[in-house]
């Protein structure tokens, strides 16, 4: 039975895994960690309820190193003695600015939780990550952070959410390059355009979808995807482009 600890779970595609994870069997899924920076969300309270204790529900801020280092102690406690073996490190914020890098004024604070928080949450949860069986991280990324990709996504006025998804692209390799001798395993994924706060109601993939697309690359992660940048798979969406082309392939940084 893995364990996992996915941020970011009070809404969104966080909900929708930690949803989907509690689903599973409890063969394939043993503790769920759900993580939010308040933990007062009714629909993650009901999947806790409701879980048989498999959901446990932590309080944390990415971007408050006290926090972290407190919910690193809550999560030891929770696994009693045992190591985590999936960190999704799923908690972003995104931005809008009609007028593109002129109206820009968020990217200190955007960068703080896209990528900053990332790292201080998968340093902080390696000593547990050692412990467990599979030593996995998961970053969860955009193909709009993709430098290669920039003109598929010029009609997009989110210049910050853009330029902090590219610098985590780089932390996950980053952390693929420096951790792979001790067994990690250390990559992007991106969720596609999803129904979501952040992705709109315009997107063409619901939440539910990315969720399982998502675990569908998570679960079958193996050494030889360290450090990659993998699509989503959806049957019949080869042939489009941008935003709904998910081939489950790997991403051009």
């Amino acid at each position: 039975m893995a364990s996992y600890l996915v941020t970011g779970s009070s809404r969104g595609l966080g909900l929708a895994l930690v949803a989907r994870l509690a689903a599973l069997p409890k063969t394939e899924v043993g503790t769920i960690i759900a993580t939010a920076r308040q933990d007062k969300s009714p629909q993650l309270r009901e999947i806790a309820t409701t879980s048989s204790g498999r959901v446990q529900i932590v309080k944390l801020d990415v971007t408050d190193e006290s926090s972290v280092k407190e919910a690193v102690a809550a999560v030891e406690r929770q696994l009693e003695g045992k190591g985590l073996d999936y960190l999704v490190n799923n908690a972003g914020v995104s931005d809008w600015s009609p007028t593109g890098l002129d109206g820009m004024d968020n990217l200190n604070e955007t960068f703080n939780i896209n990528v900053t928080g990332t790292h201080l949450v998968s340093r902080a949860f390696l000593p547990l990550l050692r412990k467990g069986d599979k030593k996995t991280i998961i970053n969860i990324s955009s193909t709009v952070g993709s430098i290669a990709m920039t003109e598929s996504y010029g009609y997009l006025t989110t210049p910050a959410y853009k330029i902090s998804k590219a610098a985590l692209n780089m932390l996950t390799a980053q952390y693929a390059q420096q951790y792979a001798r001790d067994g990690f395993t250390v990559l992007a994924i991106s969720p596609g355009w999803l129904r979501t706060d952040l992705g709109t109601d315009k997107a063409d993939l619901s939440v539910e979808t990315g969720a399982e697309k998502v675990l569908d690359i998570i679960q079958k992660v193996t050494p030889d995807q360290n450090g990659k940048f993998l699509n989503i798979y959806v049957p019949k969406s080869e042939t489009q482009n941008g935003a709904s082309h998910y081939d489950g392939k790997e991403i051009p940084w």
